[in-house]
């Protein structure tokens, strides 16, 4: 990424960029930071955006060849088209050669390295991957983006903001300007000022229902299953999530018996650390035995859904009352 902002910043640009990665919040940003140093002002005429995997490959192609209207690139900008996967092989073979006035900006969440369409970026040009931004990180953007602001906050409640919002940094963008328009002429941002106006996401609301089957808090449960019904989640999205959190909970207990610290668990299982060490607390509540049994029910019940053996909404509930029993 540095190298990156380095030729942004002097102008000595790649013919070919490839921004790739699970951050879609920084890949946008680049994407727009890339289109403009580019071309000349807001030149529309000599840019171009295709976005969706049915891109027109002979027209993107011509579109190259074809020179620049008072202008010195035909800039041309390709996003989420999956070509990364399978399809690409005609534009790698032109990128090996490609008009001297064409430039090449690719946005895709995933890339694979083997493609030949990635080796011919590479060979020409720059491939940058955005991975989720860890926890340090997290913290001096948001820090940043509110001392622009004459904002202040704890490092409390700044953990505590990143806990309700999660990783994603448009999210966590989103609600940053609600929390700005909440508060108006106040200095320091509160706890009670993030509990009022920020979304909880549905992987946190999981944990706490997950946090309740433990403690058997059965009401507790279903009011939290129910919230989820109410904003529309799907109950097999809900399931899907439920088996995800018990997977991550046993892979979070076995690391922690072969005596990972919460740094190494994060790492292993793709967790931010700070919410690592929350799963560490909440893994410490089940026994393995019961992970391993929790993970087998919900496989049988999904099983039941799909072949019509059990209602989507009564199935989830029967096995949120089996485990807050």
């Amino acid at each position: 990424m540095q190298k990156l902002n380095e030729e942004i910043k002097t102008g000595q640009m790649k013919k070919i960029y490839l921004l790739y990665g699970e951050e879609a919040y920084l890949r946008s940003q680049y994407r727009d930071k890339l289109r403009t140093a580019l071309t000349d002002g807001d030149d529309s005429m000599n840019c171009h955006y295709f976005e969706g995997k049915d891109v027109p490959m002979g027209e993107v192609i011509d579109l190259a060849e074809t020179m620049p209207f008072l202008a010195r690139r035909r800039v041309i900008i390709l996003e989420n088209s999956g070509l990364f996967a399978h399809g690409g092989e005609r534009l790698a073979e032109y990128l090996a050669a490609p008009a001297e006035t064409a430039f090449f900006v690719f946005v895709e969440p995933t890339a694979d390295k083997r493609s030949k369409l990635y080796k011919a970026v590479t060979a020409k040009g720059r491939a940058v991957e955005f991975k989720a931004q860890d926890e340090a990180v997290l913290k001096r953007w948001i820090l940043g983006f509110l001392k622009k602001e004459n904002k202040k906050i704890t490092e409390r409640d700044l953990t505590f903001f990143l806990e309700k919002t999660g990783t994603d940094m448009e999210n966590i963008r989103g609600e940053l300007e609600k929390l700005l328009c909440y508060c108006m002429d106040r200095e320091v941002i509160s706890a009670q000022d993030i509990e009022s106006v920020c979304t909880r996401q549905v992987s946190n609301q999981i944990f706490d229902m997950i946090n309740a089957l433990a403690m058997k808090q059965r009401k507790k449960a279903m009011d939290l299953y129910y919230d989820l019904l109410t904003l529309k989640e799907p109950p097999m999205r809900i399931l899907y999530l439920i088996t995800r959190q018990f997977n991550l909970l046993f892979q979070v207990k076995e690391l922690k018996r072969k005596g990972c610290d919460a740094d190494t668990i994060g790492k292993k299982t793709g967790l931010a650390p700070f919410i690592a060490r929350k799963y560490v607390a909440q893994a410490a509540r089940f026994q393995e035995t019961d992970l391993r049994r929790a993970l087998q029910d919900c496989v049988e019940t999904e099983e039941a859904v799909k072949t019509g053996k059990m209602n989507d909404v009564m199935s989830v509930e029967l096995l949120i009352i089996k485990y807050s029993g």
